[in-house]
């Protein structure tokens, strides 16, 4: 079975969403939804990453982190290796259940065009 980087039919159908996506890039509104849903997937992305390594080093298996959190082991092991949305309590509950917690922490904020400078008193 050929590879991705070996199959060329494949090579060609990365090639075209690689230009009709830079095409769509260009339009200012298509641009800002897209970043900020790859934002969006990239912070689930690294909470999910930061949980699989802390199940790691408590020396967890995935089946043993569901029984913690009384969860079915496929969906533990979905969560952990799929592409998924996870649930928020669910990853408090894993967070939990590795001695850890779930911090939301606010960016720093430059003023937009839309803000308005603070007046003067």
């Amino acid at each position: 079975m050929a590879t991705a980087s070996t199959d060329p039919q494949s090579a060609q159908a990365t090639d075209y969403h690689d230009r009709r996506l830079a095409l769509r890039l260009e339009d200012p509104a298509f641009r800002a939804e897209y970043e900020r849903q790859r934002r969006e997937i990239d912070s689930v992305d690294s909470i999910v990453r930061t949980l699989d390594a802390l199940r790691e080093q408590h020396g967890l298996s995935k089946a043993d982190l569901a029984r913690a959190i009384d969860k079915n082991p496929a969906s533990v092991r979905r969560l952990l290796t799929a592409p998924v949305n996870p649930e928020l309590r669910t990853v408090v509950a894993i967070a939990e259940a590795l001695n850890a917690e779930v911090q939301i922490v606010p960016r720093k904020r430059t003023r937009t065009k839309t803000q308005k400078a603070p007046q003067a008193a």
